[in-house]
C-alpha cells in the first residue's frame, strides 16, 4: 500500500462484508473497500436478503467507526439498489452490467438516468 500512497494513489480492496475483512483493510492501509454485494443481490427469500442487507449495513458500519471510506458493488440493478443506499458512509456504487444491460433497450443515456433516479429518490 505504501508504493500507492507514496505516488499519491488510493488504494481500494473489494472485500466480503465480514467485520474480519474490514478491519484487516483498515490495517493493510486502505483507503476505502468496496463491499461485494453479490450474496445480498443473489439472496432468495425475504428472511436471507434482509441478513444479507444486515451484514453489509454491520460492515459499513464498523468501517465508519475505525475510519475507512466505503463503496459496494457486484450484481446491482434496479431493483436491489434502492434498499442499499442508506448504508453508513456509503459513498459510491459500482453497477455497470444492469445499466448497459438495459441501454440495449432503451439508450444509455435513458439507462443511466433511470439509476440516476431510483438513487436521487432513495438515499
Amino acid at each position: 500500500m505504501s508504493l500507492f500512497h507514496k505516488e499519491n494513489i488510493l488504494v481500494s480492496l473489494f472485500i466480503e462484508p465480514t467485520e474480519e475483512a474490514v478491519k484487516l483493510s483498515k490495517e493493510s492501509g486502505a483507503d476505502f473497500i468496496e463491499l461485494h454485494t453479490g450474496t445480498y443481490c443473489n439472496a432468495k427469500g425475504k428472511d436471507n436478503i434482509k441478513k444479507e442487507k444486515g451484514r453489509l449495513f454491520h460492515a459499513a458500519s464498523i468501517a465508519t467507526i475505525i475510519g475507512i471510506r466505503v463503496n459496494a458493488g457486484h450484481g446491482l440493478n434496479y431493483i436491489n439498489t434502492a434498499p442499499i443506499l442508506t448504508i453508513p458512509g456509503l459513498e459510491e456504487l459500482n453497477i455497470g452490467h444492469s445499466i448497459i444491460s438495459r441501454s440495449i433497450f432503451i439508450g444509455l443515456a435513458s439507462a443511466v438516468s433511470e439509476m440516476v433516479q431510483i438513487i436521487n429518490e432513495n438515499k
